[in-house]
């Protein structure tokens, strides 16, 4: 009896070194992973930090231009405006049909007008 004891005491204390043998093996694919999972957290901190700056940059470009916009704008609203007050203006002026605003041109269109000094050189030459 004792004999068999002892056989299944060095049974036991062999499966104990196999399985510490075995938990140390996988313990230290456990290491390896948490050092590869840290870098990778770190790094992934990194690009969310960076993002984070990037949108805040963005956010500022937007609103610089939406304020931009809002300037020009009602810059133009103002223009228009105007614009419309000067056509308004226009139709109180008296037709240009008639009697005396239509003289006006024709006697103008007698006189020569010298735009440039080389074309009225050219002029005295022929």
């Amino acid at each position: 009896m004792d004999f068999f004891a002892d056989i299944l005491l060095g049974f036991g204390a062999l499966f104990a070194a196999v399985y510490c043998l075995i938990l140390s093996r996988k313990l230290s694919k456990l290491k390896g992973l948490d050092q590869d999972l840290g870098s990778a957290i770190a790094i992934l901190s990194k690009q969310v930090d960076e993002m984070t700056k990037v949108l805040t940059e963005a956010k500022e470009t937007a609103t610089e231009s939406s304020r931009e916009l809002e300037d020009k704008t009602s810059s133009a609203k103002e223009i228009a405006d105007r614009l419309e007050m000067m056509i308004a203006a226009l139709h109180d002026l008296p037709d240009p049909s008639s009697g005396d605003a239509a003289s006006a041109p024709e006697e103008e269109s007698d006189k020569t007008v010298t735009m440039f000094m080389r074309n009225a050189s050219r002029k005295q030459a022929s």
